[in-house]
């Protein structure tokens, strides 16, 4: 005979399934700067799979990249939070930054799914990094945590041997090497970064070329 303890314990419980999932996009990367093609590729996949939200995560120290080539990660997080300033349905994830050290996309997303078990979370890449999935740390278990998008890039296949969502989006040829060359070279870098994020360049003289003695 069941109490009325155990009773309420697995209404609970059904009502505790029962709830919708949060539906959340992460879109990862250096942001070194941030750049309206980050923007655009969230945006597309936000509005094409109905997402709640997509937040934008900030590496502490990427694990393929030299770290005497990236900036500080505060002043990138604070150019992701200028970007993303006016569009509601960006947040800054800062999960990464918190914990520091080498940031490996399994170890965030387990720990991410950990705190929030009621989210499912939709893990956004470029159609050209598809091809490279086998070679991600724990993949097989990644690909149990996260659903991937893949975002649709000219000459590359959209097929993969992971499961994985395609989404079409504007092929908009920006990189944040190309931006921070041109700051380096003092040249404008209106029209591919937000304004917000060439005032805080410019603020804090981000990328530029020191002089030699």
């Amino acid at each position: 005979m069941k109490t009325v303890s155990q009773t309420a314990t697995k209404v609970m419980a059904e009502v505790v399934t029962d709830l919708p999932q949060r539906r959340v996009g992460i879109i990862g990367g250096t942001f070194n700067p941030p750049h309206l093609g980050h923007l655009i590729m969230a945006q597309q996949v936000g509005d094409q799979l109905g997402l709640d939200e997509v937040r934008f995560m900030p590496d502490a120290q990427p694990p393929h990249v030299d770290e005497k080539k990236t900036i500080p990660a505060q002043d990138r997080a604070n150019m992701v939070q200028r970007a993303i300033a006016d569009n509601p349905l960006f947040k800054l994830e800062t999960a990464e930054l918190k914990r520091g050290g080498k940031s490996y996309t399994y170890d965030t997303m387990k720990a991410l799914k950990a705190q929030h078990p009621d989210t499912q979370y939709y893990f956004i890449i470029g159609g050209d990094m598809v091809d490279y999935l086998h070679t991600w740390s724990r993949i097989d278990e990644l690909v149990k945590l996260v659903t991937f998008v893949g975002i649709k890039r000219t000459g590359y296949p959209t097929t993969s041997q992971y499961p994985v969502i395609w989404v079409d989006a504007p092929l908009v040829d920006i990189s944040s090497t190309q931006i921070r060359h041109k700051v380096s070279q003092g040249h404008t870098v209106r029209y591919l970064v937000p304004d917000a994020v060439a005032e805080y360049i410019k603020e804090h003289h981000l990328y530029e070329t020191k002089p030699t003695n």
